[in-house]
């Protein structure tokens, strides 16, 4: 029987001229990043299953790519459940192997302490374009600092980076956790029925206002709860008097937030080196359940989704201490990037030069110590320099180089 060629379904293979293109990301993250101080660590993809399935990872909890156990520990006939069948599991995102790594490495690590990980994730969902089952995630996060130093560093570093390869004119989108309970209380509506309203409002910029409301009522929200919630949401995105006019109408409770959301706002605006908005969103939700404050994303209309998003969670790592630790992360949607570069057909800046020697077969030794000699000065000098058999259809052969980016050829023949 053959083997079969294709991938798994969700995976996929990466060609050269994509491979560059992702290499380029990475070394343009990695420089960004250092230069903020995040310090590069890396974690096993593979996590145990206790953790993987704490409640901590919403919706992501279903789509866990799980490992059986091995040996005596595989006991079929005992299992009463699928968990019971299982150990582990590979990781559907960065952050909760974070918060176990710094749990501890804690007396190891600085603190505040700031992280930089890029790695492949897993989920088992139904792939689409610029989603898959196996993909590369690209994440900094800041543990140990409680105030908005924090979610301002963070928004200034990834859009810094977004503005490095490329990228102008995006927005970037903040709201907060409490703001949303807040409004929760303003609307009378029940605490056991609240995430089941906020998954609903996160559905606003693909259903609109009316969606939101039609789904609100077949969901069995009292209409008074209905109109006051959504009577918080008249304009999407709005700057800080939008934050105050909502504060205003939710009192006290909405102060904490609201002060916060209004100097990152100030702050980023004033010291940011890209070429971006940033505006507050009310109905800005972020799935995750182990968000605790600060929520943002990054829209880029060429995609029509969010390209980045993240939050402030100091909740999860006292999942593991018994003692809370402030901590906020941003992640890069790394696939979607590449997307849209892929689709923007991006010439990396700044290449170098692509040379090839090209050496007639049956060319003798001197003739390819000559060659080789001749790609040892071009990489001297900076250059790439592929040396190579000259191919009967020569003509063929420096098309497809050209199509590599190979922009001169030179070549050589055998003596006589």
């Amino acid at each position: 029987m053959a083997l079969i060629k294709k991938p798994e379904t969700g995976m996929k293979d990466i060609l050269p001229e994509e491979m560059e293109i992702r290499d380029f990301v990475s070394r343009t993250a990695r420089q960004t990043y250092a230069s903020y101080g995040f310090e590069h660590i890396e974690t096993p993809c593979v996590e145990h299953i206790e953790n993987l399935s704490s409640s901590q990872g919403g919706e992501n909890e279903k789509l866990i790519f799980k490992i059986m156990k091995r040996g005596e520990k595989l006991d079929l006939s005992a299992a009463k459940e699928e968990n019971d069948l299982c150990d582990a599991g590979l990781r559907y995102d960065l952050t909760l192997p974070l918060a176990r790594y710094y749990a501890l490495h804690q007396a190891e690590l600085l603190t505040p302490f700031k992280a930089f990980q890029m790695g492949s994730v897993f989920r088992a969902e139904r792939p689409q374009k610029g989603r898959f089952r196996q993909f590369t995630q690209c994440d900094i996060d800041i543990l140990g600092e409680s105030g908005t130093m924090a979610e301002i560093e963070l928004i200034t570093a990834t859009t810094e980076l977004l503005s490095k390869i490329g990228f102008s004119g995006f927005t970037v989108r903040i709201s907060d956790r409490r703001l949303l309970g807040a409004m929760a209380d303003y609307s009378n509506i029940p605490a056991e029925k609240r995430d089941e309203a906020f998954i609903i409002l996160d559905k606003m910029d693909k259903i609109g206002l009316e969606g939101v409301k039609e789904e609100l009522g077949k969901n069995g929200f009292a209409e008074e709860a209905q109109e006051r919630f959504l009577s918080l949401f008249t304009e999407k995105e709005q700057g800080i008097e939008g934050i105050r006019a909502l504060a205003e109408k939710l009192g006290a409770a909405a102060d904490p937030a609201r002060e916060d959301l209004e100097h990152i706002i100030r702050m980023v605006s004033a010291v940011k080196k890209a070429d971006f908005r940033i505006l507050f969103d009310p109905t800005l939700v972020r799935g995750m359940s182990y968000y605790t404050g600060t929520i943002f994303e990054i829209e880029m209309d060429e995609f029509g989704s969010s390209v980045a998003g993240g939050g402030r969670y100091d909740g999860m790592i006292g999942r593991f201490t018994g003692s809370d630790v402030p901590a906020c992360g941003f992640s890069i949607g790394f696939e979607r990037i590449i997307t849209i570069l892929m689709d923007r057909k991006f010439q990396i800046p700044g290449r170098a030069g692509r040379k090839a020697i090209l050496v007639e077969k049956g060319a003798g030794e001197d003739v390819l110590k000559k060659a080789m000699a001749k790609a040892e000065e071009l990489r001297g000098n900076g250059d790439t320099a592929l040396v190579c058999r000259m191919a009967k259809n020569k003509k063929f052969q420096k098309e497809s180089l050209a199509g590599r980016g190979y922009g001169e050829f030179i070549e050589f023949y055998k003596e006589g």
